[in-house]
C-alpha cells in the first residue's frame, strides 16, 4: 500500500455506485431463495418455549449481535453469544428447547464447528445462515437460510460486504415476520424500549405527570374574586379549577381570564368564582396517555387541562411544562 495515495474523487463515487449496487443485486437475489426453509425457520422460533440463541464469528459475529437486539425488542426473546467464547463455559447459557440461530458466510468456521456436536446433544433446533447449503454447518442444521451471494462489494471479492448485506437483511425479515406472526404493536415496542420517545408516548399516562393534592389550585363556586386569585398564584399553574361540593369541576379561571376582565375594567372585588370562570373546561382522565392530553391542548391551542377520575371527579391538572419536561411533546 502506497504511504501517500492519490485521491481521485470521482474513481471514489464510482467505486460507491459500485459498491451500492452489486449489495441491491445481492439482496434482490435473496427474494428468490425464500421459500419453505424461510417459513420453517418462523415457525420454528415461534414455537419456542426458550430463546433464540444467535452465534457468528468475526463480521457475521457482528451481524449476529445486531439480529439478536432486532429479535429481542420485537417480541422474540434473544441473545448473542460468542462461538468461541461458548467453547469455555458459555455454552451454559443454551438449554435444550432453544432455537440456535448459527451465522457463518463459509459454513466451515471452526469455532462454530467445535461446538455443533455439544449443541445437538443439548436438543437445540438449529438454524443456519450461511452462504454454502453444502457445507459443515448446513449437513448439522434443521433448518438452512441461503444467504449466498454472487460477489462481494470489495473489488478483491475478499472483504465481506455484499454477504454480511444479504445477512442483516435475512435477520430483519425474521424479526418482521415474526412480530407480524405475534400480533406485535407499537405498545409492546414502546414496553422494550421505555427510554426512547416511542415509550414515553405509549407507556406515560397522564396520572404519571398530573399535579395532585395539594398542589393542585381549587376553590368553590362562591368562593370570592381574592380567594380565587390567591389559589391561583400560590399553586404557580396559571389557572385555578372551580369544583362542587361532589368533586365535579364546574370550571376554570386563567391568567388570560384575568387579562380580560382587567381590559374590561371589572369591578374584581365584587365577583365570585362562578362569575368569572370558564364553563365546561376541558377534561381528561387520569387513565388516558399523557400523549391523548398533550392533544387536546393542541386541537383547543391550551396550556392547561383538568383531569378527572372514572366518576368525573376532579383528581389532578396538567400543563404543557409538565409534558415537556417529560419529553412527551
Amino acid at each position: 500500500m502506497n504511504d501517500a495515495p492519490h485521491f481521485d474523487g470521482r474513481r471514489a463515487l464510482d467505486m460507491a455506485v459500485r459498491t451500492l449496487e452489486i449489495e441491491a443485486r445481492a439482496l434482490s437475489s435473496l427474494t428468490g431463495r425464500l421459500g419453505d426453509a424461510f417459513a420453517a425457520a418462523v415457525q420454528a422460533m415461534l414455537a419456542c418455549q426458550g430463546r433464540v440463541v444467535v452465534m457468528g464469528m468475526g463480521k457475521s459475529g457482528h451481524v449476529g449481535r445486531k439480529i439478536a437486539a432486532t429479535l429481542a425488542s420485537t417480541g422474540t426473546p434473544a441473545f448473542f453469544v460468542h462461538p468461541a467464547e461458548a467453547s469455555h463455559g458459555d455454552l451454559g447459557m443454551v438449554i435444550g428447547g432453544d432455537v440456535v440461530l448459527a451465522i457463518s458466510n463459509s459454513g466451515e468456521s471452526e469455532e462454530l464447528g467445535a461446538i455443533l456436536p455439544a449443541m445437538r446433544r443439548l436438543g437445540v433446533t438449529l438454524v443456519a445462515m450461511t452462504g454454502k447449503p453444502g457445507s459443515s454447518l448446513a449437513r448439522h442444521a434443521d433448518i438452512v437460510l441461503s444467504s449466498a451471494v454472487d460477489e462481494e462489494a470489495c473489488p478483491l471479492n475478499l472483504a465481506p460486504t455484499a454477504s454480511t448485506t444479504a445477512q442483516i437483511a435475512l435477520g430483519d425479515a425474521l424479526a418482521v415476520a415474526l412480530l407480524d406472526a405475534r400480533g406485535f404493536r407499537p405498545e409492546d415496542f414502546a414496553r422494550s424500549h421505555p427510554g426512547g420517545s416511542l415509550g414515553r408516548k405509549l407507556l406515560m399516562h397522564v396520572r404519571d405527570l398530573m399535579r395532585s393534592g395539594d398542589a393542585l389550585p381549587t376553590v368553590g363556586p362562591g368562593a370570592s374574586f381574592t380567594e380565587l386569585l390567591r389559589a391561583m398564584t400560590a399553586k404557580g399553574l396559571g389557572f385555578a379549577a372551580v369544583v362542587g361540593d361532589d368533586g365535579q369541576p364546574l370550571g376554570i379561571f386563567t391568567d388570560g381570564d384575568l387579562r380580560r376582565l382587567i381590559e374590561r375594567g371589572a369591578d374584581l372585588r365584587s365577583l365570585m368564582a362562578e362569575q368569572v370562570m370558564h364553563r365546561s373546561p376541558r377534561l381528561v382522565r387520569d387513565e388516558a396517555l399523557a400523549v391523548d392530553a398533550a392533544g387536546v391542548m393542541e386541537q383547543y391551542r391550551i396550556t392547561s387541562v383538568l383531569v378527572v377520575d372514572g366518576e368525573g371527579r376532579l383528581v389532578g391538572a396538567l400543563n404543557s411544562n409538565d409534558l415537556m419536561r417529560a419529553k412527551v411533546i
